[in-house]
């Protein structure tokens, strides 16, 4: 590969993204200096089970790391972009490869932006009309941002048709908890990936966590 019309030429529907998102139960997030570990991390990810990453965009070099994971790893994982905050970083990383996009608030540019080109976009939200404001623009999946577990629940009682992903408070400990009270996904970043994968042994460190909390979102799920 190694090109950017073979990255084109691997790009999903916003319904199959969100079809492996739902299935994985994990976004894996990455927020950081990751500078010449993206394409390690994730392939250590994919190969504990995790279908989904997104590169924050106030990391450095996200869209290059982006464009490199793609290019090395195609469709064995799926690559987006988080904190994407207008059209523009869209367009942006949407070049770079990237399979989906999320923000911390919902843009009703940016929505719509994604929508009208059939991408995968996941606005955060939190109160009640926040959320129906983003499902009405046509979000993919709604994320629930920050996260705490009894207000997710009370949120999701006159909601529960909503596809949510609570990110921000999720941890190793509490995520199969958000799954088994209605989220379809959780999004994670420092309670999965830190600076300790770029210590010897890091990265064998978080293939555990990975797979641990995947067996454990499993079982939340009721396939176990």
């Amino acid at each position: 590969m190694g090109n950017t019309s073979s990255i084109k030429a691997f790009r999903l529907t916003a319904e199959q993204v969100r079809d492996t998102i739902s299935q994985s139960g994990v976004v894996a997030i990455l927020r950081g200096n990751y500078d010449g570990w993206f394409v390690r991390i994730a392939e250590t990810l994919a190969d504990a089970g995790i279908k989904a990453v997104e590169v924050t965009m106030n990391s450095p070099k996200a869209g290059e790391g982006i464009r490199l994971v793609r290019e090395t790893l195609g469709n064995k994982i799926l690559m987006g972009a988080g904190t994407v905050l207008d059209v523009q970083s869209a367009q942006t990383v949407l070049e770079a490869g990237a399979q989906f996009v999320v923000a911390p608030n919902t843009n009703p540019e940016l929505v719509r932006f994604a929508v009208d080109n059939g991408i995968c976009v996941v606005p955060g939200a939190y109160t009640a009309t926040e959320i129906l404001v983003a499902v009405e623009l046509g979000a993919t999946l709604v994320k629930i941002f920050p996260a705490d577990l009894t207000y997710f629940k009370a949120i999701r009682g006159p909601l529960n048709k909503i596809p949510f992903v609570p990110t921000g408070g999720v941890e190793l400990t509490n995520a199969a908890d958000f799954i088994r009270a209605g989220a379809v996904a959780v999004g994670m970043g420092s309670a999965l990936i830190g600076e300790y994968v770029k210590k010897e042994g890091g990265l064998d460190v978080m293939h555990q966590r990975a797979s641990d909390l995947l067996k454990s979102i499993k079982a939340a799920k009721g396939n176990s």
